[in-house]
């Protein structure tokens, strides 16, 4: 591949690759347990892995072309197939997950490609019957009209039309006055929808728990853990540690949020009020978007040549699509193209300092994705999701010494300002995290039950939130702009648990940026060859299920904050 920006790939051809399906498992079942050492299970799994390759970059290339024009009815159609198809394409990959489940086979494909893999088809087979492909199919779609709707919304405002990703750069603006019209249009927009989003959700709830039910769960908590591929920690983990969160936690953002006020000489501290966090406002990134990105190859060439000669090859094949504009879709992420051996980033640049923590958040997704990208078994390539978010939280710490590359002489505000939003996101991770286990254990509530809770929750994880007179939100409506919540249900804890670990790598690096970068890079090579608290233990951080992880990173953090 030379430029990605004239990259196409067939739509695979269904009955071909059934035909090619068949063939392998045929030839998986003849084998008998008979193989020996087993090289020819292992010659038709790796034909097996190089086909699921081609599909999966298919797949990512259809979803990125999509997000980055929702108005393209061409790119619209690709995924709408893709979405048709998808459910058809893990039945022919479970087929093939049972075979080698089987006991004769299992403990070769361990042997040769590791516990984790194993782990994951386990987990997939759990989860999937064709029972359930008329409803994955329609959750597709669900997902695509939330997405659409959100790109949709458009605001005149200062003499400027911007759309959701845009208008968060009014939204951190010095004024004050600025600040609070700019989200009052944003959640004025999202009170015009509500009714629309409250039935999108709906319908994608009572989907989600119907899909359980066929597969014999109690609910979609069960299914969704299965889902999200969670090997290594439970439910009840997962209850222990928002405890842990709103025991040490919670304290200190409330101190945060205090003092900020104080700062910015407010009494009460608003909601328009808290993106800024110092009186001479929230540092900025400085100059052009081309002056940034050779800023940020300065930076990744000082840091090591692995990670210059990566950032180098993004950009000679146009692997990054950054900056905002109409019909895009918002948000961030980092994609792959399994066959093509390479990562893709997107985002939506708005002016801010935000701008920065995407691009080096992404930039950590992309650098492990592409240091394990030629793992055996496409299992092996990305960690389950909690542990991708260490790569990437861990990078936006370990980029902190050249933050003068974009900031100048406002880069220690920058980092400042950078940990106390990591700390403050905490609770409100484990927020969205909590909410969604009331929702699916409770499938039979209402859009305005869904509400209460969401306020009753924000009263524990959140109570100095102060909402005034801007709309939606006082009535627990600030959910709905979390794109995971509609998009990813319990995808969200993730970034928290992997927040704690990186947090520790930021420890380190204060210690030690060599060993730490050392350390980090060596995690990013293992890729997903380990469940979560093993990929930690690895690299010798302690996990966030452990009691103590979060008191001790508060208390390091309140060191550095001066708290």
């Amino acid at each position: 591949m030379d430029d990605f920006r004239t990259l196409a790939l067939p739509e695979p051809n269904l009955a071909e690759l059934t035909a090619q399906y068949n063939e392998i498992a045929k030839g998986i079942d003849n084998l008998n347990g008979d193989d020996g050492r087993g090289e020819a299970l292992f010659q038709w799994v790796e034909k097996w892995d190089e086909i699921r390759r081609d599909v999966d970059s298919w797949r990512c290339l259809t979803e990125i072309r999509f997000n980055q024009d929702t108005k393209n009815a061409a790119y619209k159609a690709a995924m709408d197939r893709k979405d048709e198809i998808d459910p058809k394409l893990t039945d022919l990959d479970v087929r093939i997950k049972k075979l080698l489940l089987a006991e004769s086979r299992r403990e070769k494909i361990v042997d040769r490609f590791g516990e984790q893999a194993v782990a994951l088809w386990e987990c997939q087979v759990r989860s999937f019957d064709p029972v359930i492909e008329s409803d994955l199919v329609e959750e597709a779609r669900l997902v695509s009209k939330y997405n659409e709707l959100l790109a949709s919304a458009s605001f005149e405002f200062q003499g400027k039309t911007t759309n959701l990703s845009g208008i968060i750069e009014f939204a951190e603006s010095q004024d004050r006055t600025i600040r609070h019209s700019a989200l009052n249009m944003m959640w004025g927009w999202f009170d015009e929808n509500h009714e629309e989003l409250d039935k999108i959700y709906d319908q994608m709830v009572k989907l989600r728990d119907q899909m359980a039910k066929k597969l014999k769960y109690d609910n979609y908590v069960q299914l969704g853990y299965l889902r999200m591929s969670r090997i290594d920690y439970t439910e009840q983990d997962v209850q222990q540690y928002r405890q842990e969160v709103i025991d040490n936690i919670v304290p200190l953002c409330t101190e945060i949020r205090r003092r900020q006020g104080e700062l910015l000489g407010l009494d009460p501290l608003m909601y328009w009020d808290e993106p800024i966090h110092d009186p001479a406002g929230n540092p900025r990134p400085q100059g052009s978007y081309d002056h940034q990105i050779e800023q940020a190859q300065l930076m990744f060439d000082g840091m090591s040549d692995k990670l210059g000669q990566f950032f180098q090859l993004m950009r000679d094949k146009n692997l990054m699509d950054l900056q905002n504009r109409s019909g895009k879709a918002g948000g961030g992420f980092c994609s792959s193209l399994l066959q093509q051996r390479v990562p893709f980033i997107f985002a939506n640049f708005n002016g801010t300092m935000g701008d920065v923590e995407v691009f080096t958040h992404e930039m950590g997704h992309a650098y492990q994705c592409y240091e394990s990208i030629s793992l055996p078994l496409v299992e092996n390539i990305w960690p389950t999701y909690e542990s991708c978010e260490i790569h990437s939280m861990s990078l936006e710490y370990l980029c902190w010494p050249h933050m003068e590359n974009f900031f100048g002489d406002q880069a220690d505000r920058f980092r400042r300002i950078h940990l106390t939003t990591s700390l403050l996101f905490l609770p409100y991770g484990v927020m969205v995290d909590h909410f969604q286990h009331e929702v699916y254990n409770h499938p039979e509530m209402t859009p305005e039950e869904r509400n209460d809770v969401w306020t009753k929750l924000e009263a524990i994880y959140l109570p100095h939130m102060q909402f005034g007179d801007l709309p939606h939100l006082p009535r627990g409506g600030r959910w709905q702009r979390q794109r995971h919540i509609y998009m990813s249900p319990f995808y969200y804890i993730d970034y928290t648990l992997a927040q704690c670990c990186a947090l520790q790598f930021w420890v380190r690096a204060q210690q030690d940026f060599g060993q730490a970068l050392t350390d980090y890079e060596m995690l990013c090579s293992r890729g997903g060859t380990l469940p979560f608290q093993q990929l930690a233990k690895s690299a010798d951080l302690k996990s966030p299920f452990a009691k103590g992880c979060l008191s001790e990173v508060a208390a390091q953090a309140s060191k550095f904050l001066g708290l």
